[in-house]
């Protein structure tokens, strides 16, 4: 079997199914939480070939690039924690790559998590982590050329 169609296999495996239904599941309640708090969710979804964004949102004049993790339960760790160092370079690459894509405005920028916790049994709980990591903002100034 070749490796393309063992990756088309697995894609639509239903482990995998279960698995994307639980993110999609779990990004709608994130935009839900934090449109209830004044939020304006301006993209879902966001793809460069750096990385990806699951929420980009303003919070007044912050533009807010926002990380989703959503799991069943949190008997290893917080989703929070799942979310390495790579990930988050990622991220703020594509954070860049979206804020040239707008036109660089002077806003601040902020980089939150939305911790997602769908248990088979009890309360779903969504907790929003505001700023829960940053970077070197010159990354994000107007005449910035990186």
């Amino acid at each position: 079997m070749t490796s393309t169609w063992k990756r088309v296999k697995e894609l639509f495996s239903p482990t995998k199914a279960a698995h994307l239904r639980l993110g999609a599941r779990g990004e709608r309640l994130a935009r839900r939480r934090l449109r209830q708090a004044g939020l304006r969710i301006l993209k879902s979804n966001f793809r460069t070939p750096r990385g990806e964004i699951d929420l980009v949102a303003r919070d007044g004049d912050t533009l807010v690039f926002v990380e989703v993790k959503t799991r069943t339960n949190v008997a290893w760790t917080r989703p929070s924690k799942a979310v390495s160092s790579k990930q988050k370079q990622r991220i703020i690459s594509a954070g860049v790559d979206y804020y040239r894509r707008i036109g660089c405005p002077a806003v601040p920028v902020r980089f939150d998590i939305v911790e997602v916790i769908i248990p088979d049994a009890g309360p779903t709980q969504v907790e929003w982590l505001s700023n829960a990591f940053s970077t070197d903002r010159s990354r994000f100034h107007p005449r910035s050329n990186r």
